[in-house]
């Protein structure tokens, strides 16, 4: 099975990426807390088929995205962070600059 390693760049990539992985987490049925809630049986076996192209499967059952959020400022990460699926990265996927005027 193919594995895909999604990098998200800017201010601009990382909004579009963000929506990426709430509509990805919404077709897999992960919540924004990263945990796997489903559906029917017949449903389920179809949304965890492929689910290990996008996500590890982290600890007590969680999945992670497999993703990178680059940015040159923290603005943009404290952003994602904050959202409503900010909980799905984990704290070392993100990669970014320090501002100072």
């Amino acid at each position: 099975m193919r594995e895909i390693v999604h990098i998200q760049t800017g201010q601009c990539g990382n909004q579009i990426g963000t929506k990426f992985w709430e509509i990805i987490s919404d077709e897999h049925g992960i919540q924004p807390t990263g945990e796997y809630t489903g559906a029917d049986k017949d449903l389920m076996e179809l949304q965890l088929e492929r689910i290990n192209v996008y996500y590890n499967e982290g600890n007590q059952g969680k999945y992670v995205p497999r993703a990178v959020l680059v940015d040159l400022e923290p603005g943009t990460m404290d952003s994602v962070r904050a959202g409503p699926h900010g909980q799905l990265f984990k704290p070392d996927s993100f990669v970014f600059g320090e501002f100072a005027m």
